[in-house]
């Protein structure tokens, strides 16, 4: 009789991911703490059509001894009338599936406050955090330019994804210390930077259930080798500049994008890379909605990827745990139509009991997830 599936391969890429971790860490003792409380209050969204109360609260947690180690944390839940408190009355809430949603580029955590509000009116705790340099965390506008220019120059710091799954780790370990909170339902959705924290926060840490990652999954090691890295660099294009001119060159060629990645993401292009990460993740599931025409994340270089990572569930038993999704005339933009398809991933996985609900979540009118 067989035991148990083991993705041998995913925890000897989850613990070299670690490793690099913890190499940078300023750590505290205890290793994380809620430093910051502002006011509980209860507040209606009219625009959502017979939704309930709703209830935020702001937080900061402390993950480490740094600036940066500083995360604000921002929680939207229904609010019940009866519901004790979350914190103090583990005996006596109920438990809901959380959702961490996770902005892009240039955004915070208040980018995602119109998709946290309808989860939470359909039954989630939904929460989320400014990523590192973003949001409460800048100091001024150009805070995560000159993060990224720095750590190219030092080492110190990996500001682009790592440094950011550090925190969601420990924010996981704040949830499962709330009484509202099904530690065995917590998901996790991200959009362009955010699906790459997502992606890399689910390979370090398998309390993370279900997946999805938006517009993020890339090969970055593929698009180096064939000349595939120039929208994805004009992302973030000043790190790039910045290791030109230190590397006496004139113009942004793939050795310098390598060399760039290797220092400020070590691991990015190779060990790390989609083909060993996402195949990782099994058997959780995972859903990745990607453009088909986005030229920051190819979909050509996924092919190894998506091979790997499905003959991966299948070996696991449960290859309808990962699909793979790229919607056609859709570059580097978020669409309703993956709105819904995380929404009903999501409910599929973490609220069995509610699939078939016309209620999924949509793109507000108004919204400003333009990327």
């Amino acid at each position: 009789m067989g035991g148990e599936w083991v993705n041998h391969a995913g925890e000897k890429v989850r613990n070299d991911i670690l490793q690099v971790l913890e190499s940078k860490r300023k750590k505290l003792d205890p290793p994380w703490t809620v430093c910051g409380r502002q006011s509980k209050f209860r507040y209606r969204r009219h625009n959502l059509e017979l939704a309930p109360d709703l209830q935020e609260e702001k937080l900061t947690l402390l993950t480490e001894d740094c600036d940066q180690g500083r995360v604000p944390v921002l929680v939207i839940k229904p609010a019940d009338d009866d519901e004790p408190d979350a914190d103090t009355d583990a005996g006596a809430a109920k438990q809901r599936p959380a959702v961490i949603f996770l902005h892009c580029t240039g955004k915070s955590k208040d980018a995602m406050r119109p998709c946290m509000e309808r989860f939470a009116a359909r039954g989630y705790v939904a929460v989320a955090i400014d990523s590192r340099y973003h949001g409460e965390r800048a100091a001024c506008g150009e805070a995560y330019r000159e993060a990224l220019i720095r750590a190219w120059a030092t080492g110190d710091e990996m500001p682009f994804i790592f440094d950011t799954v550090w925190d969601l780790r420990k924010l996981v370990d704040y949830l499962h210390t709330r009484a509202d909170v099904d530690p065995a339902r917590i998901g996790m959705l991200g959009i362009s930077l955010g699906g790459m924290h997502c992606w890399y926060a689910a390979v370090a840490d398998p309390r993370i259930s279900v997946v999805v990652p938006i517009i993020a999954v890339q090969c970055f090691g593929w698009a180096v080798i064939n000349d595939m890295w120039h929208a994805r660099v004009q992302s973030i294009p000043h790190v790039f500049e910045a290791a030109m001119v230190d590397l006496g060159k004139s113009a942004v060629d793939a050795e310098i994008v390598a060399s760039v990645w290797r220092r400020i993401a070590p691991g990015l292009i190779d060990r790390f890379d989609a083909e060993h990460t996402i195949p990782a993740i099994a058997p959780r599931p995972l859903l990745i909605l990607n453009g088909q025409e986005d030229k920051r994340c190819p979909v050509r270089g996924l092919e190894t990827t998506l091979s790997i990572a499905s003959e991966v569930y299948k070996s696991a038993g449960v290859p309808e745990n990962f699909k793979f999704k790229a919607e056609e005339g859709v570059e580097h933009a978020l669409s309703d139509s993956m709105l819904y398809d995380a929404s009903v991933w999501m409910d599929r996985h973490l609220r069995p009991d509610c699939v078939g609900s016309q209620d999924y979540v949509s793109l507000p009118k108004g919204s400003d997830f333009h990327l």
